[in-house]
């Protein structure tokens, strides 16, 4: 049976992206593996298949000797200690390899002034292999394994070659500059990660559950549905609920991105992963563990790096052909030339060591991806769960924006405003049939009218209800009391032939027939949310050049809603078979000129997200409906996320793209410079070693901001 969801590893001992790169290749020839995507910047192994059982064997297989853990048991903690165990090991090494190398130079030069005769050239030697020796053996463990065109491999062959012709001090100092930069990336990249990782840090790891005798410490996901905790202050949340006792102020910054402590009391729900602050709250669990809003957000950043953006997919499959191609042309610059220009071999061999060192595309393969996971992290800091590089990508490429009305640019909050019978017609019965009607929908309009209804002291008489049909974008017909009932639109009214009056509201209008009559209508009332302007605002100053809005409201209620938030048009009246037949003529109009966003409530907007270039809920956490459907689900309802998401997501193309100018102007110029032997090893080596720092410290400025 197919394992539909997707298994995570943590991986450990993997040493080079060339390593990474072929375990995913291998793995994904395997007939029983969907599909499996190797992380060499997080160090993960996201893998889809029919039996992961015997998934560690399949990765022992191919690299002997990289270890799988289970990605559940790990915590950032955990990771950063062994990433860094060897660390005070290592510059240990470097330290006396260093000194070893600085004493015989400085030896060399001043007191004895030979070039490493006697008992220098082995105590040069020795300092090479303290050093060197773990690069030594990595190259043997790689070339075992079948890859010859690693780091470890290129810099074991440039560093031989220097002391085979002799350029003892170019061997030892290539290494010990190579092994500095190679602690320092390591650094940077752990650094990276943990900073990520945090961003995970909010799972909660207990819960007190409330017993008959007293309070009891369990995981949370021993918790069941119905159950009590209690959450002291200071404490997580530990499972999605209600509060049914207490009050206190929570933070709820680690799902939504957003400072300002929230006051809940008595009634209110609250979700796992937010911290109470002042005071203890009891409260009554309504979902398990891992279908509660925190497990959605580890689960969705997590499994983000599955997604990879084009660039990524390039870049590893450029440094499959760059790396071979740049040591075939060293191999021809060392031999061919002296068989037809003369000159020394040495000199020849000399250039080519220099393309050596330069050749390993490091700079490319970490810095990329890092960057990437970097942006789709920072962007859940805020509160904005990005499914993928690749959604990164396409936002950072949107130029036009349609969002829905209901819930999105306004409210969703409905108010009745107004109740107009027609003659014949008491307010009283036309409001009594109209609550029937909406009794049984969860839509905010018909909640609105069944509000108004009770709000009066008066339950809807449920048993007298029967025939409940929606009818999808025009409203709903039921049999009540044994009369037939209409409410909706004008759309519902015109399919049953019922006259009506089009009375000129600055509202929602809800259209009553009764048994084939027109009753009269309700007039609703929504609000447009205070952040909505400064949202469109936000997105011009990004070079979005369109935002309209899509809404089966009225022509007069879309007028001035646009005419308010300044869009640049609106479409109104729409079902929801519409609103997909107009998005893909939005989509057709833009295909030269840049991507389409369309953002919405995630459920009943779901047609059209599936068929936008990049589909965003907003404030859809609690639905799984949204959550599977969108490509981006913002935490929280403030069209404002929408213009963060593009912000961010063209901040990380940016800063990916320097990366990759950078590293190709860089190598291409000492590729050349190598060629015409106006480098030299050690100013390659600085060159790589070097970009790869800069290349890194760049995508890392993702994370701040």
């Amino acid at each position: 049976m197919t394992n539909s969801r997707p298994k995570k590893y943590g991986l450990k001992n993997l040493d080079c992206a060339a390593c990474a790169a072929k375990l995913e290749a291998k793995l994904n020839e395997i007939e029983s593996v969907d599909k499996a995507v190797v992380d060499f910047a997080t160090m993960t192994l996201l893998i889809t298949a029919k039996d992961v059982a015997d998934i560690e064997a399949k990765v022992k297989s191919i690299e002997p000797d990289v270890d799988i853990i289970d990605y559940a048991t790990l915590s950032a903690s955990s990771q950063a200690a062994e990433e860094e165990r060897n660390f005070p090991h290592d510059l240990i090494l470097l330290a006396i390899a260093g000194a070893m190398f600085v004493f015989t130079l400085v030896y060399e030069d001043v007191f004895h002034q030979t070039r490493f005769e006697g008992w220098e050239l082995p105590f040069v030697l020795v300092a090479y292999f303290i050093a060197g020796w773990n690069v030594l053996l990595g190259a043997l463990k790689t070339i075992r394994k079948g890859v010859f065109f690693d780091e470890n491999v290129l810099m074991t062959i440039a560093t031989i070659g220097a002391i085979a012709i002799h350029a003892y001090p170019e061997a030892v100092g290539i290494m010990i500059f190579f092994k500095i930069g190679e602690l320092l990336q390591g650094f940077a990249v752990n650094r990276s990660r943990r900073s990520i990782r945090s961003l995970l840090a909010s799972k909660p790891d207990k819960a007190f559950l409330l017993e008959l005798d007293g309070l009891k410490e369990t995981a949370p996901e021993m918790v069941q549905v119905g159950q009590l905790v209690v959450v002291k202050p200071g404490d997580k949340i530990p499972l999605d609920g209600e509060v049914t006792s207490g009050s206190s102020q929570i933070d709820t910054s680690a799902l939504t991105g957003e400072s300002v402590p929230v006051s809940v009391e008595d009634g209110d729900a609250v979700l796992a992963g937010q911290i109470c602050k002042t005071g203890a709250l009891t409260i009554r669990v309504t979902r398990p563990f891992e279908e509660s809003s925190i497990a959605k957000v580890m689960d969705l950043v997590e499994n983000a790096t599955a997604n990879k953006a084009k660039v990524e997919k390039f870049i590893t499959r450029f440094s499959r052909y760059y790396t071979p191609a740049v040591v075939v042309a060293a191999a021809g610059i060392a031999f061919i030339p002296p068989l037809f220009f003369g000159g020394s071999l040495n000199d020849w061999v000399y250039r080519a060591l220099v393309l050596l060192v330069i050749s390993c595309p490091c700079a490319l393969v970490v810095s990329i991806p890092l960057g990437y996971f970097g942006g789709i992290g920072r962007s859940s800091m805020q509160g904005i769960l990005v499914k993928g590089a690749n959604y990164l990508d396409v936002l950072a490429s949107v130029t036009s924006v349609a969002f829905d009305k209901t819930g999105t640019l306004t409210e969703g909050v409905f108010k009745v405003n107004d109740i107009v019978p027609n003659e014949g017609v008491s307010k009283e019965r036309l409001l009594e049939f109209a609550a029937a009607a909406e009794f049984h929908s969860t839509h905010p309009i018909a909640t609105s009218i069944v509000d108004i209804y009770t709000a009066q002291g008066k339950p809807v008489a449920e048993s007298l209800i029967s025939e409940h049909t929606v009818r999808s974008g025009m409203g709903v017909d039921v049999t009540y009391d044994g009369h037939t009932v209409l409410v909706g639109n004008n759309a519902l009214m015109k399919k049953y032939g019922i006259e009506f009056e089009n009375e000129d509201y600055d509202g929602t209008i809800a259209h009553i027939a009764i048994d084939g009559k027109y009753a009269g209508y309700i007039v609703i009332g929504d609000s447009i949310r205070t952040d909505a302007r400064q949202a469109v605002s936000a997105l011009k100053n990004l070079g979005v050049n369109e935002v309209v809005m899509l809404t089966g409201d009225n022509e007069k209620v879309a007028t001035a809603v646009s005419k308010s938030l300044g869009l640049d048009g609106f479409h109104a009246g729409l079902l929801p078979e519409d609103k997909v037949d107009l998005f893909d003529k939005l989509t057709r109009g833009s295909e030269q000129s840049g991507k389409v966003a369309f953002v919405g409530d995630g459920i009943n907007d779901a047609p059209v997200i599936a068929r936008a270039d990049v589909g965003i809920a907003m404030g859809a956490l609690g639905s799984d409906a949204a959550v599977e459907t969108a490509d981006v689900v913002l935490m929280v309802d403030s069209p404002l996320k929408v213009a963060e998401a593009i912000s961010i997501a063209k901040q990380t193309r940016r800063i990916v793209w320097q990366n990759i100018i950078l590293a190709f102007v860089v190598k291409g110029i000492f590729i050349s410079f190598g060629a015409f032997g106006l480098a030299t090893m050690w100013e390659a080596v600085f060159a790589d070693v070097g970009t790869a720092l800069l290349a890194l410290a760049n995508s890392a400025r993702i994370l701040r901001g």
